[in-house]
């Protein structure tokens, strides 16, 4: 159990205490249950999504987006906002882009890129509350979440020390891609949602991950987080513009 532990009191805000500081082999197992973490958030925002059922749309969403924010501590926009400083003072230079990276202040790129995700992330929950498509609340945090472990399976971590470092060399590499892959087909018999759901995030997954090594020759924490924003707003707005 300490392996989901690990990934509760990362990934959420959830009263999740552990009795130490864990093992690296229990940091890199964590990537296991990192998109059931996505399950039990989308499962949260569902219930929300409930209990908010009849009320204006607009509230409404602001709401679950106010949830959503809060479950995560905001933890992947800190991530967006550096790695979008970094990746426009970053002139293309690698160096300079992980300098940048570590720095804690924001700018004002990183203030715009964070209005636009949330202001997508706002407009997709009222398009999807008004068509009644309530599944995407559940598939987007999954889904993102899913594709942290594929991100540490297929990339090179570049940055050492912290957690990060603890993931890419002790994740479990025999075992992550059959239980990836075993998500993969229990989403493929949600319907058509799901399917285009999955077709969103790894078309964002696959661009990503070609610029992080591009640019930087693989992947931090920071760029890691932005990847978890950026695939929920891609399948967010994704689902809601098909099935609009």
């Amino acid at each position: 159990m300490t392996p989901l532990l690990i990934a509760l009191q990362f990934l959420t805000r959830l009263p999740v205490r552990l009795p130490g500081m864990p093992e690296p082999r229990l940091i890199g197992r964590s990537l296991l249950w990192y998109p059931l973490v996505g399950v039990l958030i989308g499962a949260l925002l569902l219930a929300g999504a409930w209990l908010l059922e009849g009320r204006p749309v607009l509230l409404s969403s602001a709401l679950l987006l106010t949830l959503w924010v809060g479950l995560s501590g905001g933890l992947h926009l800190d991530g967006l906002a550096d790695t979008a400083d970094a990746w426009v003072g970053g002139y293309g230079d690698r160096e300079r882009t992980l300098t940048i990276m570590k720095d804690p202040r924001s700018g004002p790129i990183a203030v715009a890129v964070l209005v636009v995700v949330l202001l997508l992330k706002f407009a997709a929950l009222a398009a999807l509350l008004q068509t009644g498509q309530w599944l995407p609340l559940l598939l987007a945090p999954w889904l993102a979440r899913g594709m942290l472990p594929l991100l540490f399976l297929t990339t090179p971590y570049v940055r050492s020390g912290g957690l990060g470092q603890a993931l890419a060399e002790y994740l479990p590499r025999r075992e992550l891609p059959l239980w990836l892959g075993g998500q993969a087909v229990v989403m493929l018999v949600l319907g058509w949602a799901a399917w285009i759901a999955l077709v969103m995030a790894l078309v964002v997954f696959a661009w990503l991950r070609g610029r992080f090594v591009q640019r930087l020759g693989g992947t931090t924490g920071d760029t890691a987080g932005a990847m978890v924003e950026i695939v929920e707003v891609g399948v967010l707005v994704g689902v809601a513009i098909a099935l609009a």
